[in-house]
């Protein structure tokens, strides 16, 4: 049964919290120093949360924590660099987590690179930041969140994943073209493919890995495809709505033990058997070779010797 929830694509981060109590649990945010991020952070602050900003920019990420805490109240507002396309400071950074961590929300990412950019281990730059970055700090964290005892991994996708499949012969576009959002296509179905098999194998552990399409907000992820003005205006998003639905993921008691599933506006995602050319659809549909299981397990495998 899809997952049904009281709230929609203008309820916000608050909203969809509202009484819940996350004292004592710890979170990491990455990319929490900029749009959705610092909305999520907060949020999660709010609530009790100790959280840690995971970002490039450790001093735009100071003055975030700062606000944050000023604006909460909650002191246990932390900051720590992490670059997702570079495996050192990966590694640092779950080197460097010390007992359990509740919440991982991976957050950050890139959108639309107008050519093709290899990260320094030669992979195309979106599918290196969106997704094997992610993969990495999560697989390299998998104790701490079995250490929580219920812990919850939240992915933020996108509706561009109905643009493309992963291309398992051609990820990096030796073969074909490049373009941009097929590459960024590829990069958000990737990451809920993640999802489903992360969630299928650490069942036991306790740990739950959903992903999500938070919608049109205007932040610096757009910057290469012109903002959200493509988007129309009903459908456009305050960076409090559109960090909800990360939100209700990561707190809400309705998705206590669901795991790999795919979730827009506050609910879970209808499958489709083509790409909607109505943007209300678009944004409401889910792929079903993004939640393939198949698919899953082979990604699975890529991404593990890539990140070796």
């Amino acid at each position: 049964m899809r997952i049904s929830t009281p709230f929609g694509a203008k309820s916000t981060a608050d909203e969809v919290s509202e009484g819940i109590d996350l004292t004592g649990k710890r979170a990491v945010v990455t990319g929490g120093a900029s749009g959705i991020g610092v909305e999520t952070a907060r949020t999660l602050a709010r609530r009790g949360a100790a959280v840690t900003l995971a970002v490039r920019d450790r001093d735009r990420g100071a003055t975030v924590a700062e606000e944050i805490i000023a604006s909460t109240g909650n002191g246990r507002v932390d900051v720590r660099p992490l670059e997702l396309t570079d495996h050192s400071s990966i590694a640092a950074f779950a080197d460097g987590w010390d007992g359990p961590l509740h919440l991982l929300i991976n957050n950050a990412g890139v959108m639309a690179l107008p050519s093709r950019t290899p990260d320094p281990r030669g992979w195309e730059f979106q599918f290196a930041t969106n997704h094997l970055g992610h993969f990495a700090l999560t697989t390299r964290l998998h104790g701490a969140l079995a250490a929580a005892g219920g812990a919850r991994v939240v992915s933020v996708g996108s509706s561009g994943h109905l643009f493309s499949p992963v291309v398992f012969d051609d990820i990096n576009f030796h073969f074909r073209p490049y373009d941009a959002i097929l590459a960024y296509g590829q990069s958000k179905t990737a990451v809920n493919l993640f999802a489903v098999w992360a969630s299928a194998l650490w069942r036991d552990d306790g740990i739950t890995v959903n992903s999500l399409n938070p919608g049109a907000i205007a932040t610096s992820l757009q910057r290469h495809v012109g903002g959200t003005l493509a988007t129309p205006a009903e459908l456009r998003k305050t960076t409090e709505q559109g960090a909800s639905t990360t939100v209700l993921l990561a707190t809400s008691p309705l998705l206590d033990s669901v795991g790999g599933r795919y979730f827009n506006d506050n609910q879970e995602a209808v499958p489709t058997d083509h790409r909607p050319a109505d943007v209300s659809e678009l944004v409401a549909s889910v792929a079903p070779y993004s939640l393939d299981r198949d698919n899953a397990e082979r990604l699975w495998s890529v991404s593990t010797a890539a990140v070796a």
